[in-house]
């Protein structure tokens, strides 16, 4: 065959896209091509821990490597958050809650790890309105109730929370502010024994996830007044929200995400939010977040990421005015 001047330039760049792309495979190999770690910063048994278990087997399916849960709890969960911050192996991400992201720095002030900086969101998995409850003694009914023994009775008054700067801790305090009330808080290490407190009647009230109360609740154990989600919760639907209850704003949430290391290139971030978009619709996480009182939200990095500035900006803002240490 007879090549003409006008065929060369073509032939050229042919040949050279065909010299080009084993070199581009070999720079770039395929991810993941070893095991992922989804490292979990709290014990086995707990919320995110249930939740890691439940996603990590799709991770496995839709990536072609195992996906290990990894659990390294304490420090409320930033012991393990860090783990994921100075990752450097790639295959590294980790499944984390409201405290390491958007409230940890300001309460440690030598917290190792910037989470603006050093971590990347990968998605907003699901969020849960927490349940104003009180003891049957405190002879309450409803929210206006509350507030007015609370002002009859200034001080006299008790809320434990599952720790100083928890998310029911500071929404009892945004409560506190928006109505004038005064309360005693009494931090706890967990729920179980705020609980126990709470029907045995040594404190007065909690604001936690409803499925830390509910058995209590329908015992009649314990009263529920109101819930701070946008919408009356399923498992509550008889019991209003703070803003039916007159306080406009006051809406708060537990939630769980998925962030990675920052060095982690953007290409395996969005395909982490599509995988993880896609096991959120399964019926097995659906069942085991509604179980936990939990809304998928199963949002991508941008949304996770504008959200986590709020929640920074809203909760840290107060904990820095109200003077709120992780020691009580």
């Amino acid at each position: 065959m007879t090549l003409s001047r006008r065929s060369l330039p073509a032939l050229g760049a042919a040949g050279a896209i065909g010299l080009g792309a084993p070199r581009l495979l070999r720079a770039q190999p395929a991810w993941p091509d070893r095991p992922l770690r989804l490292v979990v910063p709290f014990p086995a048994g707990s919320t995110p821990d249930i939740l890691g278990r439940v996603l990590a087997p799709h991770y496995t399916a839709a990536l072609g490597q195992p996906c290990v849960v990894d659990n390294r709890a304490g420090a409320g969960g930033n012991i393990g958050t860090d783990m994921v911050a100075k990752a450097t192996d790639g295959h590294t991400f980790g499944l984390t809650i409201n405290g390491p992201l958007a409230t940890a720095l300001a309460l440690y002030p030598n917290l190792p790890y910037d989470p603006a900086r050093d971590l990347a969101p990968i998605s907003w998995l699901a969020r849960a309105g927490q349940v104003l409850v009180v003891n049957p003694t405190l002879g309450v009914k409803s929210f206006a109730d509350f507030v007015a023994k609370a002002k009859a009775e200034p001080g006299m008054l008790t809320f434990g929370s599952v720790g100083a700067g928890s998310g029911g801790h500071l929404a009892m305090e945004d409560i506190k502010a928006r109505t004038g009330i005064a309360l005693e808080h009494v931090p706890y290490r967990g729920f179980p024994q705020a609980v126990l407190d709470l029907v045995a009647g040594r404190i007065s009230a909690i604001i936690l996830t409803v499925a830390g109360i509910l058995p209590q609740l329908r015992e009649g154990q314990a009263v529920a007044l109101a819930v701070t989600s946008e919408k009356r919760l399923p498992q509550l639907p008889a019991v209003p929200t703070l803003v039916e209850s007159g306080l406009e704003g006051a809406t708060s949430y537990a939630w769980n995400a998925l962030v990675a290391p920052a060095s982690m290139p953007a290409e395996r971030i969005d395909r982490l939010a599509r995988e993880t978009r896609t096991a959120l619709a399964s019926p097995a996480v659906k069942q085991t977040l509604d179980t936990s009182g939990f809304e998928i939200v199963g949002s991508g990095p941008a949304e996770l990421r504008a959200m986590v500035e709020a929640e920074t900006a809203r909760w840290g803002g107060m904990i820095r005015k109200l003077g709120i240490t992780a020691d009580g």
